[in-house]
């Protein structure tokens, strides 16, 4: 396991966590960090951070989209397709990634060849956040121009646009897929995905820098401040909140393995921070592990690698893909039929990738050119007039 951070100094940090052997099984367990690496990964600080099972990609203010093989602990290239901020990065299983920036498009890139498979004008102004919900097959964006935008990840398409009327900067689905929350400064609104109407909004004290969902109806909330709050999504009511660092809290991540439920948080103090969530929510967390970097960190992610995935019982979902095949060679000749000419998808100009890739060479043992069949038929010739 290993926490990876991003900071505004462009450094990624990485760290390798395990839990301490020798005091298995004792409720107050302590987990072990180990410096594992420190990159200077971009030109400006780091704005967004995914992981999947094998790679770590950290988007940032220079526009650029960088790529980690975690197993050989290598750069593996950047993508460079965006003419803005990057403002957030979402994984679907090993296969996709979709990159949200300021100027305004969504990409889906194919996470072995690392091609952008589609580039979606998806909103006027920037997009700030975008989720995947978790059949891959719907994603949400909001942006600046104040609009939450429902995407047919599928066909590439517009599904539906709901006009906001403040501009939202975040926005997350829940485990199940059956409701999702749209933050706009400090108000989280509960939306339910069967009437795409709010069910309730949850007040937090300051600006919402960070949210997590714990389970399909408690959200952990992190505002501008040391304090993390748990909310039920259901009652609206804070359950539980805990001084978490000594400055505000940028980002956090949630993950289950077993006997474990931990809440990971981030902070512009400087540190990480692992904490074991109880069963019963209303009860605050126990620190498990602290680890400093002595930056001001911006984004934070986890990487977990496939074996232990396997161990843990954590493998993911068959995944369907979010840019079919039959629609990527379609692409160019179909016109979006759906709300709004903005949403238009279509496959980029020119693509634009830093990436190592070796040329495309002819295959041997093919058949023979025109040149050398036309000899062929001409000698056959000779030899049939010489036999009369």
């Amino acid at each position: 396991m290993e926490l990876v951070a991003g900071s505004y100094e462009q450094v990624l940090f990485g760290f390798t966590i395990h839990p301490d052997r020798k005091a298995n099984g004792d409720p107050e367990q302590k987990w072990t960090s180990v410096a594992d690496f420190t990159h200077h990964a971009h030109t400006a600080s780091l704005s967004a951070v995914a992981v999947n099972n094998r790679f770590v990609v950290t988007g940032s203010k220079d526009e650029t989209i960088h790529i980690y093989d975690m197993k050989k602990k290598t750069e593996h290239g950047a993508l460079v397709h965006h003419n803005g901020t990057i403002t957030c990065l979402k994984f679907y299983g090993s296969r996709h990634l979709i990159s949200g920036a300021e100027d305004g498009l969504i990409c889906v890139w194919d996470a072995k060849k690392w091609e952008c498979l589609k580039s979606i004008r998806a909103h006027k102004g920037h997009v700030t956040f975008l989720s995947i919900h978790p059949s891959g097959k719907l994603a949400l964006s909001v942006g600046t121009d104040k609009t939450l935008r429902t995407w047919n990840l599928v066909e590439g398409r517009s599904a539906f646009i709901k006009n906001i009327k403040q501009s939202a900067h975040i926005v997350e689905w829940s485990p199940s897929g059956e409701k999702y929350v749209v933050v706009i400064l400090n108000k989280i609104d509960v939306y339910q995905l069967h009437t795409a109407a709010v069910s309730g909004t949850i007040t937090n004290e300051k600006r919402v820098s960070s949210i997590a969902f714990l389970s399909d109806s408690v959200l952990a909330v992190a505002g501008d401040e040391e304090v993390v709050r748990c909310f039920d999504c259901e009652s609206l009511a804070c359950l539980c909140e805990f001084k978490a660092h000594e400055n505000r809290v940028k980002d956090m991540f949630s993950f289950e393995i077993p006997d474990h439920h931990v809440l990971v948080t981030a902070s512009s103090d400087g540190f990480i921070k692992m904490w074991k969530l109880k069963h019963d929510k209303s009860v605050p967390p126990s620190l498990l592990c602290a680890v400093s970097t002595q930056a001001r960190l911006t984004c934070l992610g986890v990487w977990i690698d496939r074996a232990a995935n396997t161990k843990a019982g954590l493998c993911p979902p068959a995944e369907p893909s979010p840019v079919s095949e039959e629609e990527q060679t379609r692409t160019s000749q179909k016109e979006p039929g759906d709300v709004g000419q903005e949403g238009a998808a279509s496959k980029p100009k020119s693509q634009k990738r830093a990436l190592a890739g070796g040329s495309a060479k002819p295959a041997t043992g093919s058949s023979p050119g025109p040149e050398k069949r036309k000899t062929g038929e001409m000698l056959e010739k000779k030899r049939k007039k010489k036999k009369i």
